[in-house]
């Protein structure tokens, strides 16, 4: 298996991280910006879909992606994204709920407490992306619909997406190789690449913090072979002009 990591294209809240007086939204779309960079990632990838060449080692992908399955976070940001990708290369869309940003979706009012809110409804999504398969039990109360995430609950959720993610797409006798996308946030995949690599949270040397920085838009490779979990290449963005660099 080949997992394409892909963080979101730039959010209203991306876009002013550094506004003091601006509310963050508790699921904030994407900026003009954002939706460019989605666009011309879907461009990168349907131009490089084909596996040119099999018989060489295509580590940097330079003969090609040949995706084959395409998943995201149910955030807005991480929809709007994805589907742009999906539509390029005429692939099913498949929503995963459970590589969401940490916390989920909350109240950012200082008075609310980080309240738990609804998320979207399947009505939303339906109407707005309706080539997009969804949790069964997905209704009009809104995919999350529940309180604040816990910090404790952070790192055991990314644990079992990723047991998830190697059960449906690991190496099978007389399968191809799956080439999967997961369309997700930031702070997620801090958390999978600390499932992925058994490291401590945001532990470095010297009493030092670690962080994975992440462009949005940038595209992240692991590579799973039987027994063996290699990091390719992080945070690629040699796609984007330099103004879109975000």
């Amino acid at each position: 298996m080949e997992l394409y990591f892909i963080r979101h294209g730039q959010s209203q809240n991306n876009a002013h991280w550094d506004n003091k007086d601006y509310q963050e939204s508790p699921d904030p779309v994407l900026t003009e910006i954002g939706h460019e960079q989605a666009r011309l990632l879907a461009e990168f990838f349907k131009k490089n879909q084909a596996i040119t060449n099999d018989k060489v080692w295509n580590i940097q992908n330079r003969y090609g992606f040949g995706l084959t399955h395409i998943y995201c976070s149910m955030m807005e940001r991480a929809v709007y994204t994805a589907a742009p990708i999906a539509q390029a290369l005429d692939l099913p869309l498949t929503a995963w709920k459970e590589i969401h940003e940490e916390g989920g979706i909350f109240s950012r009012d200082v008075q609310s407490n980080k309240a738990g809110l609804p998320g979207r409804t399947r009505s939303f999504f339906t109407q707005n992306f309706p080539a997009m398969t969804l949790p069964e039990e997905l209704d009009e109360t809104g995919w999350w619909n529940r309180p604040f995430e816990a910090e404790e609950e952070r790192q055991p959720r990314a644990d079992q997406v990723l047991a998830d993610l190697i059960d449906r797409h690991r190496d099978q006798e007389g399968q191809p190789i799956h080439r999967v996308a997961f369309v997700s946030h930031g702070g997620f995949f801090m958390r999978l690449i600390c499932a992925m690599l058994k490291l401590p949270w945001r532990q470095a040397a010297l009493g030092m913090k670690s962080w994975f920085i992440l462009n949005n838009c940038s595209i992240s490779r692991f590579d799973v072979y039987k027994q063996d979990l290699n990091l390719a290449y992080l945070n690629r963005t040699d796609y984007l002009p330099d103004d879109l660099i975000t």
